[in-house]
């Protein structure tokens, strides 16, 4: 089934509070892994993905969880009672053990400028890149103002992806919601090609 077949049902973001210490700063694959013991249906779901979880900013390899950190899961919203499995357990992610709190739903709403840290590329040619993603916003029908931000590598079990930061604005509501909805690109697990609503373009260089 192509994204396109898909149902036209809304997508949520799911938040769980996380009890726990540290975790690698790249910690997609593993969190991916983690999740699967528990969610085996999370990572072969053509919507479903992972944000990553954001830590205290730093250089160093390992990264601080603050109080605030979340797990946050995009699914849609029949697929929300189905994530009830995970409040309360404990998740052990690259040799740290993560206790989630209940699941809190938040509804998505669109915004003209979305961002998405990490879409994935084919290689590491902007150009090659960006033609990319002007196919498959024409493929879903999508007008939108496309800007490239930082090249960056991520770990996954297949080897290194290579991607790029994004801003897409000038976005109509409906096509912000199925951006939102479907995301671009492969690797949604691993948080690839998963956007957020932004207020600004200051973001794509981030």
């Amino acid at each position: 089934m192509t994204l396109q077949a898909l149902p036209d049902e809304a997508a949520v973001d799911v938040a769980f509070a996380i009890d726990g210490r540290s975790l690698p700063r790249d910690h997609a694959q593993a969190l991916a892994d983690a999740l699967d013991a528990q969610l085996p249906w999370l990572r072969g779901h053509p919507t479903a993905g992972v944000h990553g979880i954001k830590l205290v900013p730093g250089s160093e390899p390992q990264g601080w969880l603050s109080r605030r950190a979340r797990l946050l899961l995009r699914v849609p919203q029949s697929r929300v009672p189905a994530l009830a499995p995970l409040g309360g357990c404990t998740l052990a992610v690259a040799g740290s053990d993560l206790r989630l709190g209940d699941a809190r739903p938040h509804e998505l709403v669109p915004y003209a400028t979305l961002y998405a840290t990490f879409v994935a590329a084919e290689g590491d040619d902007e150009t090659a890149f960006m033609v990319t993603v002007h196919d498959e916003l024409a493929r879903l029908g999508i007008r939108a103002f496309a800007v490239c931000g930082k090249r960056q590598q991520r770990q996954s079990a297949a080897g290194v992806l290579s991607g790029f930061s994004l801003m897409l604005h000038q976005l109509s509501p409906t096509d912000s919601l199925t951006l939102l909805r479907l995301g671009l690109g492969p690797h949604r697990a691993l948080g690839c090609g998963l956007f957020v609503p932004h207020k600004s373009a200051a973001a794509v260089g981030a």
